[in-house]
């Protein structure tokens, strides 16, 4: 995911990894974050392409604004698992 393959994936690489550079570890083996969507599946094309080949388990629930999330970078830990 850090590589700059999702980055480039059409139409919402952009979308996903500034997502998840925003998503938070707010427990073990629990991240959340903001994203938005229009699909009538919420996520549905996001986790076909990237997020089912990394994630399990995810639930979405429709927010009418986002608020800050507190815990540690989810993205400070993919990047440092991947030079560990």
């Amino acid at each position: 995911m850090v590589d700059g393959t999702v980055a480039k994936q059409k139409p919402d690489g952009a979308e996903i990894v500034a997502s998840m550079k925003q998503a938070k570890i707010t427990a073990p083996n629990t991240i959340e974050w903001f994203e938005t969507c229009y699909c009538p599946t919420p996520l549905k094309h996001e986790r076909e392409t990237v997020y089912d080949n990394y994630l399990t388990d995810i639930e979405t629930v429709l927010v009418e604004e986002r608020v800050e999330i507190e815990g540690d970078s989810f993205w400070s830990f993919i990047e440092n698992r991947r030079e560990g």
